[in-house]
């Protein structure tokens, strides 16, 4: 095993590394997005094939990953030219590095758009916006937010503030401290969510719509959009799981 350091530190335990990796997973990516997709491709039978794509290419992709960015203990780019150096290969590995980085901002400039919209949802939801409120109204309210393009950028700044804050701190000062406040929060709210769904009458109907099968909407697309969502769930590819191997203690 290298002697490097990262030169932004290091996780204070692996625990904590499990709470950084499980917040790049469960996010909107399954939040938002799975449940609706398993909806449409078939339930259950949708869900089998995730979890085996999860279990055949999702961990062991993963694994490499936090394996690479521990060894390398650099950003994605650094840690594969290192890499490709000790093991006298081709520089062209830097490859890998530079599609995950690419990747990560891609994801970042639509995923920071969303977060704008999340905080003010939060205000919006605290000041009572939608007590009551139909669907109605809520499709209404949420047209006219994103047709303002003002409020929007107002938004998405104060999201891009809070998120340089977090990691203009380094691992432990900015990552940890917030790993470790909104991740007991995040599992809250889902213990929350899921209460609050048992009173509404709906409950066994949403629970068949996600997982009763229905093989015949399993097709090939389906599959591939399962083997995507698998990837997208663990946050490969996008140099984050590397980075946060990177800062794992050994």
């Amino acid at each position: 095993m290298s002697d490097r350091q990262s030169i932004h530190g290091q996780w204070s335990s692996r625990w904590t590394f499990i709470l950084a990796a499980t917040g790049a997973a469960v996010g909107l990516g399954n939040i938002w997005k799975f449940p609706y997709l398993t909806g449409q491709n078939g339930g259950s039978a949708f869900v089998l094939v995730y979890i085996l794509c999860v279990a055949a290419l999702g961990i062991p992709l993963m694994m490499a990953e936090i394996l690479l960015g521990r060894r390398g203990r650099s950003t994605p780019i650094r840690s594969m030219q290192i890499l490709a150096e000790e093991t006298n290969t081709t520089q062209w590995w830097q490859i890998v590095g530079w599609s995950g980085t690419l990747a990560g901002m891609l994801i970042l400039s639509y995923y920071s758009v969303i977060g704008g919209w999340t905080l003010a949802y939060i205000f919006k939801s605290a000041g009572g916006t939608f007590s009551g409120a139909s669907g109605q109204f809520a499709a209404e309210t949420f047209s006219n937010f994103v047709g303002s393009g003002t409020t929007l950028s107002i938004w998405h700044t104060i999201f891009m503030v809070l998120t340089m804050g977090v990691v203009a701190g380094g691992v432990k000062g900015g990552l940890e401290r917030a790993i470790q406040f909104l991740m007991p929060t995040l599992f809250f709210l889902l213990l929350l969510m899921v209460a609050y769904s048992m009173t509404t009458g709906f409950f066994g109907k949403g629970l068949e719509f996600l997982f009763t099968p229905d093989f015949s909407k399993l097709t090939g697309a389906s599959m591939l959009t399962a083997m995507g969502q698998a990837f997208f769930s663990l946050s490969l590819g996008m140099g984050t799981i590397m980075i946060y191997g990177s800062y794992v203690p050994k």
